[in-house]
């Protein structure tokens, strides 16, 4: 439903006044979430050493979608967030090494003083800090020389922090602190790398917004209906609430994506004018006429659309760039005491709209989905290769105190597998640095395959011949037995990996073999298990020597122990280190 409107419903009498005050434009050139200051020395990402974007004759999502970029694109956007949100500023900034919870400090606001945004006069900046219960970096909005008078200021917070929504910065917790050396108020919010301020974005000049330059193709009118769904939207969600956004700025909301915002510095006003019990009716009220003046602002590309004389011109720019439907929803906004002025009759007004943008969100999560299958077999490479790191050239097995255990039996040839993947060459020596080979073998060991492949030591003296099957089999049971501490491995596996895993460590008493014949009859290897072997006082090495010493002695005695269990062990004791 459209509702006609002519310009009487503007009201003139506010024609000199202007809702940005003076310098206000210097001072909207000022981000609310830019990248961090030049002083901060950030080294640049290795994109060589990625993974290269794949050709967009390759893939279905090349062109992208109104929310999400081309997949050619999308990799690089993602890393690059990755490393802004982890720089680390320079020793010296002064700033608290810890304070209520989080630590390394990093101013994103980068002007002076005398140039920073205000809320209420009063200077405010903000920070991006690490959670330390988390580990996951948020943003700091600090109010400068802020008193807090009352204790309940802070209810606002916890109402605030109910509301999630996706086009509303999330509020966290708020606190006041002296460790600026002042005091001030801190409101937490989460952080959106890379993002920028609609202001950045669309109204400084000269010109260099999607939709500034796309205005005669359509572009740039599909990006701000989206806007005002996205920001209506918000709105809504608030109201409901029984709050009221008061920042409808274009310096308060984010551009956190390919034309996603989100409406930033919430809460804000509320702690800061707690005292003054305003009615929330009329604040909403005012957020619908910031909201009006806003995409005024947007659609002539000038922050003063409204005020000092330029409403007619503003109107006229509209009526010939834009629809009508454009130009009667900013009227509507705008407009003073209209009867059916809220954000209920605003949707009405929008409802052809909605469609729209369902349909490109739902497609771009369909995109997104996509690029998500690419990436869904990367954890199974990644525990193949941790697994390898465990198993291969481990200084010395703590079990069975054998400096050798990574050079031989099954775990020797996980390691000519490893030398087969990764340590190649090439007939002129050098080394062969080759991804697709490495993923392709990974795959196929994963699969366990059938395929066989040979594998030639460093000293070119041997070979073997194996199956990707029987490789996956060495390294499934080289790693159980790694992992395993006090306990045989499954009867399933061959012999010389079924050795019991037995912590025995004792004192340097000499034990005859008469007391070790005592012992063993007494103790069958179950009970040993079982009780993880705390009441055995000689290492397997001692029993060996033991053994090997009285072998035609004492030492045939004991192999005759009445409990078979304990004389196959046995056995197994003289055979690996009698040799």
């Amino acid at each position: 439903m459209l509702i006609q409107f002519d310009t009487q419903f503007y009201d003139d009498s506010q024609a000199h006044f202007n809702a940005y005050p003076a310098g206000y434009v210097q001072n909207m050139e000022v981000p609310f979430y830019t990248n961090p200051s030049q002083v901060y020395m950030n080294e640049p990402l290795d994109y060589h050493l990625y993974t290269p974007t794949i050709p967009s004759a390759f893939i279905s999502s090349s062109t992208g979608n109104h929310f999400v970029n081309p997949s050619s694109e999308l990799r690089q956007i993602l890393q690059e967030r990755s490393h802004t949100s982890r720089s680390a500023p320079l020793l010296g900034s002064n700033l608290p090494e810890e304070l209520q919870g989080y630590h390394t400090f990093v101013p994103i606001d980068t002007v002076s003083s005398p140039d920073r945004k205000k809320f209420f006069n009063l200077n405010s900046i903000v920070y991006r800090a690490t959670n330390s219960t988390d580990g996951i970096p948020y943003v700091l909005r600090r109010i400068e020389n802020f008193r807090l008078m009352q204790q309940a200021a802070f209810i606002p917070i916890e109402a605030w922090a109910q509301i999630r929504h996706p086009n509303i910065v999330p509020v966290y917790e708020a606190f006041t602190t002296r460790a600026f050396n002042d005091s001030s108020l801190v409101v937490v919010y989460s952080y959106y790398p890379k993002s920028q301020t609609l202001f950045d974005a669309h109204l400084k000049s000269p010109p260099s917004s999607a939709f500034s330059q796309h205005l005669q193709n359509g572009g740039g009118r599909r990006i701000l209906w989206s806007y005002i769904v996205q920001i209506a939207s918000a709105i809504k969600r608030v109201h409901e609430a029984g709050l009221a956004v008061r920042t409808i700025d274009a310096t308060k909301i984010l551009l956190t994506g390919k034309n996603r915002v989100r409406i930033g510095s919430c809460a804000v006003w509320d702690v800061l004018t707690y005292d003054q019990h305003l009615d929330v009716v009329a604040l909403q009220h005012d957020d619908l006429q910031h909201f009006g003046r806003l995409i005024f602002a947007l659609c002539c590309h000038n922050p003063q659309a409204t005020t000092n004389g330029n409403f007619q011109k503003s109107l006229e720019i509209i009526s010939k760039t834009y629809s009508h439907d454009v130009k009667s929803i900013a009227l509507f906004l705008i407009s003073k005491n209209h009867p059916h002025k809220n954000i209920s009759t605003v949707f009405e007004m929008i409802s052809s709209k909605l469609s729209m943008e369902l349909d490109d969100a739902l497609e771009g999560m369909d995109i997104l989905e996509n690029e998500m299958l690419s990436e869904l077999e990367n954890a199974r490479l990644v525990r193949l290769l941790c697994k390898f790191g465990f198993i291969n050239e481990r200084p010395e097995y703590v079990f069975a105190r054998d400096s050798r255990w990574s050079e031989t039996g099954d775990r020797y040839i996980i390691k000519l597998f490893r030398d087969y993947v990764f340590h190649q060459i090439s007939e002129h020596g050098t080394p062969v640095t080759n991804m697709s080979h490495v993923l392709t073998c990974l795959n196929k060991l994963d699969a366990g395959t059938e395929e066989k492949i040979m594998l030639v030591a460093r000293d070119e003296q041997s070979c073997l011949v194996v199956s990707y099957k029987e490789i996956k089999a060495c390294v499934e049971a080289a790693f159980r037995l790694d992992a395993s501490s006090v306990k045989f491995i499954s009867q399933a596996q061959p012999f010389p990996v079924i050795c019991p895993v037995l912590l025995l460590q004792g004192d340097d008493r000499e034990t005859s073999a008469s007391s070790l014949r005592e012992w063993v009859d007494s103790h069958t290897i179950t009970y040993l298990v079982n009780r993880c072997f705390l009441c055995v006082h000689l290492s397997l090495r001692k029993i060996g020597r033991i053994i090997k010493k009285d072998s035609h002695n004492e030492g045939k005695d004991i192999l005759n122990s009445s409990d078979s269990r304990a004389r196959v062990w046995l056995q197994y004791v003289v055979l690996q280190f009698s040799l």
